[in-house]
């Protein structure tokens, strides 16, 4: 997987549109970061910043999530100095910053005038520190919830409890499935970060776990195989075409152009749905919190947030660029510039207070806020484990075991397998992370 991204890079690396002077300037900074719409509004806008520091160049490199991942994993792991800056999340920051493979960046915050980093919401905050100090600032900050069609809800008579059941949006995607119109999008695409994502939550608030207290593999368990199963049965009944190979930009796209009247995804979702320049939705989305069946408060929570490898040649000139992506006044200028909806949202507490941004974003805003702050990545499951994380177990074996047993569910979607086929093989990679834990005990 670490591979995967390595050919890719040197078709999709270049300067931003603002580096006129490329070749003159005293520094250049590398920027990775996956390729998503604030990624690419934050590209967009680059030229603002090094038109307030011509002694800085930027390049970025951009790639989907998966080949992005594994890219800057490689690099930041081996120290290769490929990139100044990194997009990385709450389940690689913590773990990389035990490594040493991290600047700490509260020091540079504490010494950078007015950028505030308790202004961050405290859940993200904590997600993103090791020992007390941040080793990434959050550009965004995400929680899941479900979204639907308000009108073809009303057209078809149903309406929806305050806080959904599976159950209930399961019959709803049913009664709203027709010709050219997906009941609901829901991720299909192979990818811990990925499929599992949405899958995980199910299955946590189903009663699964991936393991028990005592590192016993549980994939195969009575109640994981039932969300599963529903997961995979949902998406294939009353999902959208293609959904074996479809993740969040697939999705965002069925949504944003009317082909699919729900989709449980990520809260930032609604900066394409809500844009009129993307969506031919807009105003049109209904939001209601994460479905939830026998745990309350499903949502995940995760950031898409910038580190600095000590790896990086100029750590200084990079902090400048992130403070300058995460700080107040970015928030405002994209905005004042792009539109209030294209807002990175779920990183300040400040965005919040903002009243153009409370008007644009008072169907969703106040929820994303809600489901960020009260997402549980402590006790994540109904029963007792020995991890964190809801979308994702944090511990370092994840990021290949996700990825695999996520293989395994995207088989069984695409129907070259069945659930049980496909947890069985997913148990049998579990059990050989559970057993290297239970040695250490």
């Amino acid at each position: 997987m670490l591979a995967a991204g390595a050919g890719a890079l040197t078709l999709t690396i270049s300067a931003c549109a603002g580096a006129g002077s490329l070749g003159a300037s005293d520094q250049t900074v590398t920027i990775a970061m996956v390729s998503n719409p604030q990624m690419q509004d934050a590209r967009a806008l680059a030229s603002q910043f090094e038109e307030e520091n011509p002694d800085i160049d930027l390049k970025f490199v951009t790639l989907p999530e998966n080949e992005a991942r594994a890219k800057i994993t490689a690099s930041t792991a081996t120290g290769g100095g490929e990139f100044d800056v990194v997009m990385i999340s709450n389940y690689e920051t913590p773990q990389w910053a035990g490594h040493g493979w991290l600047e700490n960046l509260s020091e540079y915050a504490e010494a950078t005038e007015g950028y505030d980093q308790d202004d961050f919401i405290p859940t993200l905050r904590e997600s993103l520190s090791y020992e007390g100090d941040m080793y990434a600032v959050p550009f965004y900050g995400e929680s899941s919830f479900l979204m639907f069609r308000k009108d073809l809800l009303e057209q078809a008579g149903i309406v929806l409890s305050e806080k959904p059941t599976w159950t209930e949006v399961a019959e709803a995607a049913e009664q709203l499935d027709t010709d050219g119109m997906a009941g609901i999008c829901l991720r299909g695409q192979p990818g811990w970060g990925q499929v599992l994502a949405p899958l995980d939550t199910v299955i946590n608030t189903f009663g699964g776990r991936w393991f028990d207290e005592d590192w016993n593999a549980q994939l195969t368990s009575p109640e994981v195989e039932r969300a599963v199963q529903f997961y995979v049965d949902l998406v294939r009944d009353h999902g959208e075409p293609g959904a074996a190979t479809s993740g969040f930009g697939e999705c965002a796209t069925q949504v944003a152009q009317g082909h699919a009247a729900m989709w449980y995804d990520a809260t930032s979702a609604v900066s394409t749905l809500e844009d009129p320049t993307s969506s031919t939705v807009v105003g049109k989305i209904g939001y209601a919190p994460a479905p939830i069946e026998v745990k309350e408060n499903s949502g995940w929570l995760y950031s898409w947030a910038l580190g600095i490898p000590v790896s990086s040649d100029n750590p200084d000139a990079a902090w400048k660029f992130i403070s300058w992506m995460t700080d107040k006044q970015y928030i405002r200028t994209v905005g004042e510039d792009l539109g209030w909806e294209r807002v990175p949202p779920g990183s300040r507490l400040s965005t919040y207070e903002i009243p153009e941004y409370q008007q644009a974003s008072a169907a969703y805003g106040p929820l994303t806020l809600e489901a960020i702050e009260n997402a549980t990545p402590e006790a994540p499951t109904v029963q007792p484990v020995p991890y964190t994380g809801v979308q994702f177990l944090a511990i370092p074996e994840f990021q290949d075991l996700g990825t695999r047993v996520s293989q395994q569910i995207s088989a069984a979607i695409a129907g070259q397998k069945t659930v049980p086929e496909a947890l069985a093989q997913a148990q049998q990679y579990a059990e050989v992370v559970g057993a290297s834990y239970r040695e250490q005990q």
